[in-house]
């Protein structure tokens, strides 16, 4: 359980890959991913259950060129061993921190990962250790969005966040139009409807049929990782 003072017992925490690049265009920025393991290790200390679900973006920009011209399903593969690379960066930097982490991949390679289990999982969180979900659902056309959403949903999580370069839901992209107008809250229905680029519809879809919130918020202000956990009026609340 929890600490008294934390809103959420249990999260599902999305991140791109693109943070664990840092300043760089691509591959992993060590300073980046240390700095972002200790957040998630201050919050797992207060007693969050946390899985953790990391894209493939800061690998896959750097063969995106020729991506274009490959068949959608194996660009798709190359893109889930992508998530795969850093959820292994992650889980070993929380590890030299004392945190315990198992790396679940969809995709089974047993010298690298465990298996995604279901029910081990769950055990996993209960014991304290982070579950990090690699490989996506191990299926092409779906998104690290829908495999966050999916696995939430599975592990009974209270909230999915999304951590992102801005700090919530705009009525348009802030780092393009100056005036945009933030939402401290929005339903399911008007993201959709309004086709704001926060997630996949598919996966926006999947949280308004099973009544899980979304939060979204800055990644890159220190210490929202636990704000948002604490229930603190950060970034936008979807429900």
């Amino acid at each position: 359980m929890a600490e008294r003072g934390a809103k959420y017992g249990r999260i599902l925490l999305k991140l791109s890959g693109e943070v664990m690049a840092g300043q760089g265009s691509f591959g992993i920025d060590a300073g980046r991913v240390a700095a972002l393991a200790e957040e998630v290790a201050e919050v797992a200390r207060a007693g969050v259950q946390i899985g953790l679900v990391v894209g493939g973006g800061n690998f896959f920009r750097g063969v995106a060129a020729a991506a274009r011209n490959m068949d959608r399903v194996t660009a798709d593969h190359m893109g889930m061993l992508a998530t795969v690379i850093n959820s292994l960066a992650l889980s070993d930097a929380l590890e030299q921190m004392g945190i315990p982490t198992r790396v679940m991949s969809a995709i089974e390679m047993h010298q690298v990962a465990e298996p995604y289990i279901r029910r081990r999982a769950m055990r996993h969180l209960e014991k304290g250790r982070i579950v990090i979900f690699a490989a996506g659902t191990s299926n092409p056309y779906f998104s690290t969005d829908t495999a966050a959403t999916l696995r939430a949903l599975e592990i009974k999580a209270d909230v999915i966040a999304k951590a992102t370069r801005v700090d919530g839901v705009y009525d348009c992209d802030p780092l393009k139009f100056p005036g945009a107008v933030r939402y401290p809250e929005i339903g399911y229905l008007e993201v959709l409807a309004k086709g704001l680029a926060v997630m996949d519809a598919s996966a926006v879809a999947m949280c308004r049929d099973n009544k899980l919130p979304i939060i979204v918020f800055n990644l890159n202000t220190p210490g929202n990782i636990m704000r948002m956990s604490m229930g603190e009026p950060i970034g936008t609340v979807i429900h």
